[in-house]
C-alpha cells in the first residue's frame, strides 16, 4: 500500500467517523432554547447561579465529548472558530438588547435564542453533508 492510499485510507476515515462534530453542534444549538430565555428572563442571585450552572455543565459536557474523538478533519480548528466566534457575536447581541431594549419580553427571547442557534445549526448542517 502507497503513501496515497494511505492518505486516502485516512480521509475515508476521517470522514466516516467525524458525525461526532454535527451531533456537537446540535446539542449546543438545542441548549441555546432553554439558556437564552434564561439569561434573559431570570433575575437575581439564584438566576445567575442556576444560569452559571448550566452553562458550565453544558460546556464541560461538550468539551469531554470533544475530548473524546479521535477524529478531526483538516480545516476544524479555524471552522470551529468561526462558528463559536458567530455564535458569541449574535448570543452577545442578543443579551445587550434583551437586557437593555426589550426588557423581559418573551418575545425576544424566543427570538433570541432561535438567533443564537441558527449558526450552531447551520454548521452542523454544512458539517453532515461534509461527512457524506
Amino acid at each position: 500500500m502507497g503513501a496515497l492510499d494511505r492518505a486516502a485510507a485516512m480521509e475515508r476515515a476521517a470522514r466516516a467517523r467525524s458525525g461526532w462534530y454535527a451531533r456537537y453542534l446540535w446539542i449546543f444549538a438545542a441548549a441555546q432554547a432553554v439558556l437564552v430565555p434564561m439569561a434573559l428572563l431570570w433575575h437575581g442571585p439564584v438566576a445567575a447561579l442556576a444560569f452559571t450552572l448550566a452553562m458550565t455543565i453544558l460546556v464541560a459536557g461538550l468539551s469531554l465529548y470533544a475530548a473524546r474523538q479521535r477524529i478531526v478533519r483538516r480545516g476544524f480548528g479555524v471552522r470551529h472558530g468561526v462558528l463559536i466566534g458567530l455564535w458569541a457575536a449574535v448570543y452577545s447581541a442578543s443579551l445587550l438588547f434583551g437586557l437593555l431594549v426589550f426588557v423581559d419580553s418573551r418575545t425576544f427571547a424566543a427570538v433570541a435564542a432561535s438567533a443564537c442557534a441558527l449558526p450552531l445549526v447551520a454548521g452542523a448542517v454544512l458539517e453532515k453533508r461534509r461527512a457524506s
